[in-house]
């Protein structure tokens, strides 16, 4: 079974950046795909990025340009580098593992959450 969990989340300035980092336990090598999902007060889990073994990244348009979405050699580890912070990021950041089913990306495993929020 496959553990994650979140680091990196904490208080900053709009315009600001973040490292969020994923740390896993388990096998996963079933999982070709890792990702993150955020959900803010109020609103429905939203999906942010996703990378799979092979490199290929994908974004939603809310943080195209800013994320980068990147795995650790070791292949435990998964990175979310956001740059340029705005105050509609804040939410409670979620690591994923799970694969693609044509184009789509499923989450199977979750984290815990960590919390970004973005203020002055």
């Amino acid at each position: 079974q496959v553990q994650l969990v979140e680091s990196g989340g904490g208080l900053v300035q709009p315009g600001g950046s973040l490292r969020l980092s994923c740390a896993a336990s388990g096998s996963i090598f079933s999982f070709n795909v890792m990702g993150w999902y955020r959900q803010a007060p109020g609103k429905e889990r939203e999906w942010v990025a996703d990378t799979s073994s092979s490199g290929t990244t994908h974004y939603s348009d809310s943080v195209k340009g800013r994320f980068t979405i990147s795995r650790g050699n070791a292949k435990n580890t998964v990175y979310l580098q956001m740059n340029n912070l705005k105050p509609e990021d804040t939410a409670v950041y979620h690591c994923n593992a799970g694969s693609y089913d044509s184009d789509t990306y499923y989450p199977v495993y979750w984290g815990q959450g960590t919390q970004v929020t973005v203020s002055s």
